[in-house]
């Protein structure tokens, strides 16, 4: 990894490269990239911990069908039109600045309050990568947690600062292999050790039939004499929280700016493709170790159900083969930090220095810039991540965070002609600020559910009261719709 970020210095000649690549990803690397800075350190450690301590309700098959349908929604209609929209519109290179020009908004409100909501929920969700990282390293090697989460930290830095979003995409390239590979071979070999799929069902029936029921909600306490507990029937509200991870698809600007980067739309439907494939199969993956975790660690119940990837990967394998797959964590966790740490360093210096402090900087300037803004970045988030936490409370929190602030605001900005500036500005306002306010509700819903709905009535309500947009943005719209030359 990081000799590739060595490398690709050479490569990054302007701010366009350092935070967009130049534009020259082709299918495989956009696929594998937006999907391994997707799925981060909670693959391998927050969905199978969970599988492990629900079985086959809640988190073990209705977020991964949430997230599958989500998957393949976001490539079939986001991908190709903010592809053309954002060449069309002044060739932004953020998402933020996409806004901007979408709607020729002189005052930089738009630009300003994304790159804010950016900033504050990509420190959660780095810090997220950052525990993961130091769990790992804790649970494989006994480092103390602190002194993991530096090694991790240092070195991930150092290579997005070095190459910056070609550096990352590549990287992601081969950690999104490695993180594939390990979600296929443990499975069938944790299936097999357990000998078979009837034996490992028959094992976790025995412990408690409620694992194996879709509809169960399943409570677990390693204290306790009977670890899994029957908790009742699952609610119609954790079903629609869990399916919902979906919708935060739409807004993850870590995911949408390799749809930006990708080559040309042409390279779309091959992308969409992998991408989908990959998922399917490493979400299947990641809840299938979670229920041979179950039946192997029935006697001794793990205390952080979240360690059970690695646990298992250690009992199954020969010590040379289980490195390889305890190495799929720290890709998974590299290859999402990387791509946060690089879109908040872009929003740092595309949206607020050269914005506002130097319109005339050197693009030389404004790639050092973006590195120091990597380096920063990081450190606030290694302080976030210092007394630890839940991996999955944290992803869980950023991600609705940005699937109500982003999502609405961009599908409707590329399919509603009649949206304007502010209803693009309340909608981010009303998504992002329901998120950060929902838990004082006391509500048991994921917090993206009220977030994006109110997001959506938000940009309605104000764009109709709104002026309709000026002639020229109705006319970008049209031509953004539009096949582009390289099409």
């Amino acid at each position: 990894m990081l000799g590739i970020g060595v490398y690709t210095y050479r490569m990054t000649n302007d701010l366009s490269d350092y935070v967009l690549g130049g534009r020259k990803l082709n299918s495989w690397v956009a696929a594998l990239s937006a999907q391994a800075s997707d799925m981060s350190g909670w693959l391998l450690l927050g969905l199978p911990g969970a599988a492990y301590a629900s079985g086959m309700g809640l988190w073990s098959i209705w977020i991964a069908i949430g997230l599958a349908v989500g998957t393949m929604a976001n490539w079939q209609y986001v991908a190709k039109p903010l592809r053309r929209y954002t060449q069309l519109a002044g060739e932004s290179l953020t998402i933020s600045e996409f806004f901007e020009n979408r709607f020729k908004d002189k005052s930089h409100l738009l630009r300003v309050v994304s790159a804010i909501f950016i900033l504050v929920f990509f420190l959660f969700y780095t810090a997220s990568g950052l525990v993961a990282g130091g769990v790992l390293f804790e649970s494989v090697f006994g480092i103390e947690y602190t002194t993991a989460l530096l090694v991790g930290a240092v070195v991930i830095i150092s290579y997005t600062f070095l190459g910056g979003f070609i550096a990352v995409s590549w990287t992601d390239l081969f950690q999104g292999t490695i993180m594939f590979i390990a979600l296929l071979i443990t499975p069938i070999f944790a299936i097999q050790y357990m000998g078979g799929l009837e034996a490992l069902f028959t094992k976790i029936g025995t412990i408690n039939t409620d694992l194996l029921d879709i509809n169960a909600n399943v409570a677990y306490d390693a204290t306790a004499a009977l670890p899994w507990s029957s908790a009742g029937s699952l609610t119609l509200i954790g079903i629609i929280s869990a399916a919902a991870w979906g919708l935060g698809y739409f807004g993850q600007p870590h995911i949408l700016t390799r749809f930006m980067a990708i080559r040309s739309a042409q390279q779309v439907p091959k992308a969409r493709l992998i991408s989908i494939i990959w998922v399917v199969l490493s979400l299947y993956g990641a809840i299938i170790v979670g229920f041979v975790g179950i039946a192997l660690f029935a006697d001794q119940p793990l205390a952080n159900p979240e360690t059970v990837f690695i646990d298992l990967v250690q009992k199954m394998f020969n010590p040379w083969v289980a490195g390889f797959l305890l190495a799929a964590i720290l890709a998974a966790i590299m290859s999402t930090i990387d791509s946060q740490l690089l879109v908040s360093s872009s929003a740092l210096t595309e949206d607020f220095y050269r914005t506002f402090f130097r319109k005339d900087a050197s693009q030389t300037e404004l790639v050092w810039v973006g590195r120091g803004a990597v380096i920063l970045i990081a450190v606030i988030a290694v302080m976030l991540a210092w007394t630890k936490g839940s991996v999955l409370q944290l992803v869980a929190y950023a991600w609705a965070g940005f699937g109500a602030a982003f999502g609405p605001a961009i599908i409707f900005s590329l399919f509603w002609k009649r949206m304007t500036r502010n209803g693009a500005l309340f909608g981010m306002i009303v998504g992002g600020l329901t998120v950060i306010l929902w838990k004082y509700t006391g509500s048991a819903i994921y917090e993206i559910v009220p977030g994006f709905l109110f997001a959506s009535i938000a940009i309605v309500v104000i764009s109709l009261l709104d002026k309709e947009p000026s002639a020229e943005i109705q006319e970008e719209f049209a031509r953004a719709h539009k096949p582009l030359a390289d099409e």
